[in-house]
């Protein structure tokens, strides 16, 4: 049976409109594709603080989140994730990639101009066809 992971990422908008990206490094899982950032939500953590974590420690910003955006359970060769998506904005700090590749701002017209994870896919289509 394959492992299940829950994992929350940050539908990060700035005040131009434009969503955070990040490419993942060589060296992770699922290599070289972009994705929303976000990470693994701990034993009794809830997804508002993990989110949260998980960004300072990834990306060394502060952020507050808003409300859930999208949810998708995606099967990948090894496991199972399911990709808990919220809204939320930075408010303190910039955000410097530490454990990914990469990281630019998109406007969601040119979102599909990346190479996704395919587990951000529905995601990256919620978001496009969003007004």
């Amino acid at each position: 049976m394959k492992k299940v992971v829950n994992v929350v990422a940050g539908i990060i908008e700035n005040g131009q409109g434009e969503i955070l990206c990040t490419l993942r490094s060589p060296k992770m899982s699922i290599p070289n594709v972009w994705e929303f950032p976000g990470g693994k939500v701990e034993k009794d953590e809830d997804i508002f603080t993990a989110l949260r974590r998980e960004i300072e420690e990834e990306l060394g910003c502060i952020i507050e989140t808003s409300e859930l955006f999208h949810e998708h359970t995606h099967e990948y060769e090894d496991f199972i994730i399911t990709l808990i998506c919220i809204k939320s904005k930075i408010i303190k700090g910039s955000p410097v990639p530490s454990e990914h590749s990469s990281l630019v701002w998109l406007k969601r017209e040119n979102l599909e101009s990346l190479k996704w994870a395919p587990a951000d896919i529905p995601a990256v289509e919620q978001l496009m066809n969003e007004k």
